[in-house]
């Protein structure tokens, strides 16, 4: 990088995105820091965010072409089609969520460009990158949505009333997985006043699951409780617990009426939770959210973005849940990016210069090559 920083922002081109990678907040922060923001006109209509809004906050709007002209660095939520960066300074970086594991080709292809790809997601568990952690951010909003979603699916009323014409109950709900996603489903059903439970495979999450004012359901004394990864991402359990959780969700789950399933490994498909003889056994009208849809689903017989019916059970799930909340999921994640460069940036060089310990973690790319060892592995 030479020069003022040319950072371009690209509009999203998958399919149902309506996330943008910077607002006209974080354009005005990283144009105070320096950079020079050019943003492709349209990027952010989707997000309620219009070309006017980007130019007052001090933005150059183009067409997609004009904006990554000699950019240092391009911004994507999705990783855009390597093809849109011809033009880009050599050695450019796109700082964007990558799906590394999904996405090899378009990797590969990145690197071949001369690229320098950095993968959001990749971002380390640590402290002081908690501000640059996609994943975090837009699990807890995705959480939320889930719990919406559900509540407007299901045909009954959530909290307990007590009426001239009778008492209706409490919804039961249950979230499965109690990460960022399943802690904001878990309060987000609360104050919809459900009477809520939750599980996980990492037995360290029970006193999380008691402040928020859950039910844990665990499996007691069973090898393979801790369930802790690296990372603080949950791992695959033995199979005697395995089994053991197996039973104790069944008997649990058939007095459900609205299931929030959340479990996720990294780089593989998502573990299957639910069984269709488990579902059998809910109560007809309860519903159903599986979070990892776009993985392949918890649930068996999930179908991301369609209502699917089994036994009187709905089953619903987004392909990419964050993106129906698009103002405030673009918000956070402009701001993820955000706090990501300004964290590692050089007033002297006038760009950001990246440490070993998250360089090292995130980048994918550098000199026309492959170089991170989760993918090389």
């Amino acid at each position: 990088m030479t020069g003022t920083c040319r950072i371009a922002v690209l509009k999203e081109r998958a399919p149902g995105e309506t996330r943008v990678s910077a607002t006209p907040e974080t354009v005005k922060k990283l144009t105070a820091l320096g950079a020079t923001l050019c943003v492709e006109s349209g990027a952010g209509s989707a997000a309620s965010i219009s070309d006017e809004d980007y130019a007052a906050a001090g933005a150059t709007l183009g067409s997609a072409g004009e904006v990554v002209a000699g950019a240092d660095i391009v911004f994507g939520v999705q990783g855009p089609d390597p093809a849109m960066l011809a033009g880009a300074s050599s050695g450019a970086w796109i700082v964007a969520g990558l799906d590394p594991f999904g996405k090899r080709e378009r990797v590969d292809a990145y690197a071949a460009g001369g690229y320098e790809a950095l993968a959001m997601e990749f971002m380390p568990r640590i402290t002081r990158a908690q501000s640059m952690d996609i994943l975090s951010s837009q699990s807890n909003l995705a959480g939320y949505k889930a719990v919406i979603a559900a509540a407007d699916t299901y045909g009954r009323a959530f909290p307990m009333m007590m009426t001239a014409a009778g008492t209706i109950s409490a919804a039961k709900a249950f979230i499965m997985g109690v990460g960022v996603a399943g802690l904001q489903a878990i309060a987000t059903a609360r104050r919809l006043g459900a009477q809520v439970s939750a599980t996980d495979v990492r037995s360290a999450t029970k006193e999380q699951i008691l402040s928020l004012g859950a039910k844990p359901i665990f499996v007691e004394s069973v090898a393979g409780i801790e369930g802790e990864g690296s990372g603080g991402y949950a791992t695959e359990m033995s199979e005697e617990y395995q089994k053991a959780q197996a039973e104790l969700v069944s008997s649990h789950i058939a007095k459900q009426d609205i299931v929030i399933t959340t479990a996720l490994i990294p780089g593989r498909p998502a573990p299957r939770l639910i069984s269709d003889a488990q579902i059998a056994t809910m109560k007809a009208g309860s519903v159903i959210f599986d979070l990892a849809a776009p993985q392949g689903g918890n649930v068996e017989g999930t179908v991301a973005d369609q209502i699917v019916e089994r036994h009187g059970v709905r089953i619903i799930g987004y392909s990419n849940t964050p993106a129906h909340l698009p103002a405030d999921a673009s918000a956070l994640f402009a701001r993820n990016l955000f706090n990501f460069l300004s964290a590692f940036w050089d007033k002297d060089a006038g760009k950001p210069v990246l440490d070993a310990e998250i360089g090292d973690a995130i980048r994918l790319t550098q000199g026309g090559k492959v170089v991170n060892e989760r993918l090389l592995g």
